[in-house]
């Protein structure tokens, strides 16, 4: 999936990173606006990691995504199962 499709439904997608990155609140990724070099960033000070890491860690979300997806290309599920373990 590529994150065009994410930041052109950021609204769809928004729980799902909430769920994922639960030290980013709500509000914060009404700012973001899907915008992924604002997300790398957010998760780089919230979390302490590299750009790097950041980035991992979007891909790895869109990875978990994948399996959410309905027909429409926006999460159908629960993202609770998204992350892990904790944030």
């Amino acid at each position: 999936m590529k994150w065009e499709h994410i930041e052109g439904n950021w609204r769809s997608f928004v729980g799902c990173a909430e769920e994922y990155w639960g030290r980013i609140t709500g509000d914060e990724f009404a700012v973001i606006e899907g915008k992924k070099q604002e997300l790398i960033g957010k998760i780089q000070r919230r979390y302490g990691v590299s750009e790097a890491e950041a980035r991992e860690q979007i891909r790895e979300f869109r990875e978990k995504l994948k399996e959410k997806l309905g027909p429409d290309g926006v999460p159908t599920e629960d993202c609770k199962s998204l992350k892990d373990s904790g944030d």
